[in-house]
């Protein structure tokens, strides 16, 4: 028997699964200076910043604010100011104002995204046998509202129902999201669901944690791949490979 005539749902990743992004982070921090009359930041600089301030605001206010009600707006520019500091760019409130509203609505766009091409066929394709699809991933709403449609991913033709922990006050890899997903495909059984994702710690681990089935992608040919084989995995290159794995495994009863 198929792996595929098993599962009633599969859920997904997002980021790294089905869409990546486009460029580096100094690109659209440098668009944005520009825009304004200032030279680019430094783009190491600026990267570095944004990983020191987006760890710390998710540390200090985890899943984009939701236990707080803090506005998504001011999350991201708490964020993005800190960015700024941290690389050693201090700008006034009004430049700043006007760098952070750019940001803002570019990173609130599909314009920082690409779809990999696999993705919506994939998608398709599941729906098409009758398979219940789920996205599961560490975003805030825009991802669901704008970023997603914008590349062709729709609730209703690519996926059924979606799990982002801005929305839901909980984040990989704590395994409750998972637990949600579960809920929300209609309390279905866990060892009737597949979960594929591109990270052991975030995806695999918590999803085989509260019984689900799950599978890595490894589209970057990352150096950890070789460690998540050794640890059992199945690590697949992309979703053509998955696809090929969910309709020709053989199981054994």
């Amino acid at each position: 028997m198929s792996m595929l005539k098993r599962l009633r749902c599969v859920t997904l990743d997002v980021t790294g699964t089905l869409i990546a992004y486009k460029g580096e982070l100094g690109d659209y921090y440098c668009m944005a200076a520009k825009a304004v009359g200032l030279p680019c930041p430094d783009y190491k600089r600026v990267h570095e910043g944004f990983k020191l301030a987006y760890t710390d605001m998710a540390r200090k206010h985890p899943c984009f604010g939701f236990a707080e009600k803090i506005p998504n707006i001011i999350w991201w520019k708490t964020c993005v100011r800190d960015s700024f500091v941290k690389a050693g760019y201090d700008y006034d409130e009004e430049t700043f104002e006007k760098i952070f509203r750019r940001i803002y609505a570019t990173f609130g766009s599909s314009a920082p995204y690409t779809i990999f091409p696999d993705a919506q066929p994939f998608l398709r394709w599941l729906r098409s046998t009758g398979v219940t699809v789920g996205l599961v991933s560490n975003a805030e709403y825009r991802y669901q509202d704008v970023i997603l449609p914008a590349l062709g991913l729709n609730q209703g033709s690519e996926w059924d129902f979606g799990v982002f922990s801005g929305l839901e006050g909980v984040e990989k890899p704590d395994p409750k999201i998972y637990r949600i997903a579960l809920e929300r495909a209609g309390n279905v059984a866990p060892e009737e669901v597949l979960h594929i994702g591109d990270s052991m710690r975030k995806d695999f681990v918590p999803a085989t944690s509260v019984g689900m089935h799950a599978i890595l992608l490894d589209r970057f040919k990352t150096a950890d791949a070789e460690n998540w084989k050794k640890s059992g995995a199945i690590v697949l290159p992309d979703l053509v490979a998955a696809k090929e794995w969910l309709t020709s495994q053989q199981l054994h009863s």
